[in-house]
C-alpha cells in the first residue's frame, strides 16, 4: 500500500527571512518508548509533543491504538507539549533511552532538582557548536556541553541506557560525552577530512558509524574508541547512516543516489539500492535531483525508508531491489520510524513535519530467530557455527 499522509504539523510563526531564523526541520525523533516526538521546527525552536498526537491532528479512521490508554491517564495529569527555545539553529536531536536504575540515581545525585521518576532527556545540537541537554518531562535545561568548534550536525545515545552521547560536527570531529559525569567529554574522534553529517551507534553498542562529506564511511569501536575500518564504495558524499535493529547490517545513503547495505563486521558490500527517477527531468541541469538526504531502518528490521531530492519518500523491503511504495513529499530532509512501527515521520526545508503510514508486518519466525541470534553473534561467529551453509547465508543476510 502507498504511504498515506496521517498528519502534517507546521510552525506556528511566519518565516523570517534572515539567517538566524533558519526554518528547516533538520531533525525529527521519537523517544525510544514511543511516548514523545521531538521536532526542530526552525526559528531555533524544538517542539516536544506527547505521542500519540491529539485528535485534531489525525484524520478519522487513523486513531492510534494507544489512544484509549492516553485518555485514561488524563485524570492523573497527562504530559503536555513543551517548547524549547535553544537560542541557536537546531541541527541534531537525540532522545536518551530510559536509564537503568543505577544511572537514574547518579543523574538524580547530580541534578537534585530533577524528579527521580522520569529521566528521559533530549539532546539538541546547535549552530554554534553547543549541545544543550533537556529534561523532557519538565522542559528544564540540565546541561550545556561545549567543545565543538562548528555546527553539531547529529547526535546519538548508546541504546544501553549508559547515558553516553556521541556528537558529530562540521569541525570534522566526533566527540563522546558521559552524561553520568555531568557531561564530561571522554574522547575526541578525529580522521574525517570533511564535515561530519551523521553518526549512528549499533543497537548492541559495539560500533559507531560516522558519515562525512566524503565517499567513505568510518566504523569505530565503541569499546576502545578506535577506527575499525573505512567502508568504500560510494561515488559522492555520504550523508546518512543507520544500523539494523540486530546490528548485523549497516545502510549508508549518498548524494550519488545510492543506498549501500553493508556487513559492518566484514566490511562487505551486500547490496545497492539505486534511486531512479520516476519522471524524466525537464532539462539536463538537474543532475542531482535524486540526491539522498536520509535513510533509516524500520523497528523490526524488514524495511528501509529513504528521502531524496526528487520529492519522494520511498519504502524498501529488505529482500527487494526496487521500492515497494512511494509518497510525494516536497523538500524532504530527514525521516525516522515510530519505534513500535506503523508510522514514518519526515521533516522538510519549510519547517514542516509529516506523519505517514508505514507497512505493518508480522515478522516470520525465521526472521525473529535471525534477529535474536544476530543481536549477540558477529558474522564471524555465525560462520564458525556447525550448521548448514544455507542457514549461515540466511543468518548473515547473504540470501539477497
Amino acid at each position: 500500500e502507498e504511504p498515506l499522509l496521517l498528519a502534517e504539523l507546521k510552525p506556528g510563526r511566519p518565516h523570517q527571512f534572515d539567517w538566524k531564523s533558519s526554518c528547516e526541520t533538520w531533525s525529527v525523533a521519537f523517544s525510544p518508548d514511543g511516548s514523545w516526538f521531538a521536532w526542530s521546527q526552525g526559528h531555533c525552536i524544538v517542539k516536544l509533543i506527547p505521542w500519540p498526537l491529539e485528535e485534531q491532528f489525525i484524520p478519522k479512521g487513523f486513531e492510534a491504538k494507544s489512544r484509549s490508554s492516553k485518555s485514561d491517564s488524563k485524570g492523573r495529569g497527562s504530559p503536555k507539549e513543551k517548547t524549547l527555545d535553544c537560542g541557536q539553529i537546531v541541527w541534531g536531536l537525540a532522545f536518551s533511552p530510559w536509564p537503568s536504575p543505577p544511572s537514574r540515581k547518579l543523574w538524580a545525585r547530580h541534578h537534585p532538582q530533577v524528579p527521580d521518576v522520569s529521566c528521559l532527556i533530549l539532546a539538541t545540537g546547535l549552530n554554534d557548536g553547543q549541545i544543550k541537554i533537556w529534561e523532557v518531562q519538565t522542559g528544564l535545561l540540565l546541561l550545556n556541553l561545549s567543545g565543538h568548534q562548528d555546527v553539531v550536525r547529529d547526535l546519538s545515545f548508546t541504546p544501553s541506557g549508559s547515558l553516553i552521547l556521541v556528537s558529530a560536527s562540521r569541525d570534522k570531529t566526533l566527540r563522546i560525552w558521559d552524561l553520568n559525569k555531568h557531561g564530561k567529554q571522554i574522547q575526541v574522534l578525529s580522521g574525517h577530512l570533511q564535515w561530519v553529517y551523521c553518526c549512528s551507534i549499533s543497537p548492541d553498542c559495539s560500533m559507531l558509524c560516522s558519515a562525512a562529506g566524503e565517499k567513505s564511511v568510518f566504523l569505530w569501536s565503541m569499546r576502545s574508541y578506535t577506527l575499525i575500518r573505512k567502508l568504500e564504495g560510494h561515488q559522492s558524499s555520504v550523508v546518512s547512516c543507520d544500523f539494523s535493529p540486530d546490528s548485523a547490517l549497516l545502510v549508508t545513503a549518498s548524494y550519488d543516489t545510492n543506498v549501500i547495505m553493508w556487513d559492518p563486521y566484514t566490511g562487505e558490500r551486500l547490496r545497492s539500492l539505486h534511486h531512479t527517477q520516476l519522471d524524466p527531468p525537464m532539462d539536463d541541469s538537474d543532475v542531482h535531483i535524486s540526491s539522498l538526504r536520509s535513510v533509516c531502518f524500520s523497528p523490526e528490521g524488514l524495511y528501509l525508508a529513504t528521502v531524496a531530492d526528487d520529492r519522494l519518500l520511498r519504502i524498501w523491503a529488505l529482500e527487494l531491489k526496487t521500492p515497494i511504495a512511494f509518497a510525494p513529499m516536497t523538500n524532504g530532509l530527514c525521516c525516522t520510524f515510530f519505534p513500535h512501527g506503523g508510522v514514518i515521520a519526515t521533516g522538510t526545508r519549510d519547517g514542516h513535519v509529516q506523519f505517514w503510514t508505514a507497512p505493518r508486518v508480522l515478522s516470520s519466525l525465521k526472521h525473529l530467530c535471525r534477529k535474536a541470534l544476530r543481536s549477540f553473534l558477529t558474522t564471524y561467529q555465525v560462520l564458525a557455527l556447525p550448521i548448514p551453509k544455507k542457514m549461515k547465508e540466511f543468518l548473515t543476510y547473504r540470501t539477497f
